[in-house]
């Protein structure tokens, strides 16, 4: 009842609750329907994950727990996304992680989203970030040739076995995001971990296979030999690496 009740308060165009907690080893995802969310407090247990949907652009946190191996993951998005947090507290593991979506045969490779975050007190061994591009998509297998037509026991030879395609070059890797962290004076450089690459280029296309010649074949009158078979084709290219991001360290 109490989750129906704060995602009810959560849906407004400036979203506003008073605490927010995600149990162990669980997922929740905040609602759509406002682009602002304000929470007094965000409690995301030992390997619990938070998913924020691609219309939020900006979420405020008084306080923020994030336990062992904890995350707040951020879907993919054209637009950037602003967290503010007055204090948090980041356990051993627990990560941020805004990182694009792998490219499929029917769509490419997503950028990481931009993300811009402000944290004025921050109690942590690291803070991490993942805002990594999305790996391309493979390219596409080669159609295998067809097989030789058989000969007659009269007439003709067997036919030479059709040459396979060559496979597709593999997709583009995206983006790597561009994240601007906000960070307390005293907080050590070395403890800021953030990962801002770009996807890795999509895997080749392998060739087809070659068609077999058509079979030789023994008759009362002669024998036809058989056809030569075709050639496999070749493998496509990799795809290219996306393009690295960029990171920002300002300090308050």
């Amino acid at each position: 009842m109490r989750k129906l009740c704060l995602l009810a308060a959560l849906i407004s165009p400036m979203a506003m609750a008073q605490v927010l907690t995600v149990e162990s080893h669980s997922l929740m995802r905040l609602p759509n329907t406002a682009s602002t969310l304000q929470l007094e407090r965000l409690d995301v247990a030992d390997n619990g994950t938070l998913l924020i949907p691609s219309n939020v652009t900006q979420l405020n946190v008084t306080e923020l727990h994030l336990g062992r191996d904890a995350r707040i993951a951020i879907v993919p998005g054209e637009q950037s996304l602003q967290i503010s947090v007055g204090h948090a507290l980041l356990a051993s593991g627990s990560q941020i992680t805004s990182r694009g979506a792998p490219g499929t045969y029917l769509k490419a490779a997503r950028p990481g989203r931009n993300l811009n975050l402000r944290i004025v007190s921050l109690n942590a061994p690291e803070l991490s970030v993942d805002a990594r591009g999305g790996d391309g998509a493979p390219g596409f297998v080669g159609l295998d040739g067809c097989n030789g037509q058989e000969p007659g026991c009269t007439w003709g030879s067997a036919g030479r076995g059709a040459d396979g395609d060559n496979g597709g070059d593999g997709r583009a890797g995206a983006p790597g995001a561009l994240v601007r962290l906000e960070l307390p004076r005293d907080f050590a450089e070395q403890s800021i971990k953030v990962q801002v690459q770009g996807g890795a280029g999509g895997l080749p296309g392998v060739g087809g296979k070659a068609g077999a010649g058509g079979k030789s074949k023994g008759c009362l009158v002669y024998r036809a030999d058989g056809g030569k078979s075709g050639r496999p084709g070749d493998a496509g290219q990799p795809g290219p690496v996306g393009a690295p991001g960029s990171v920002t360290v300002q300090r308050l």
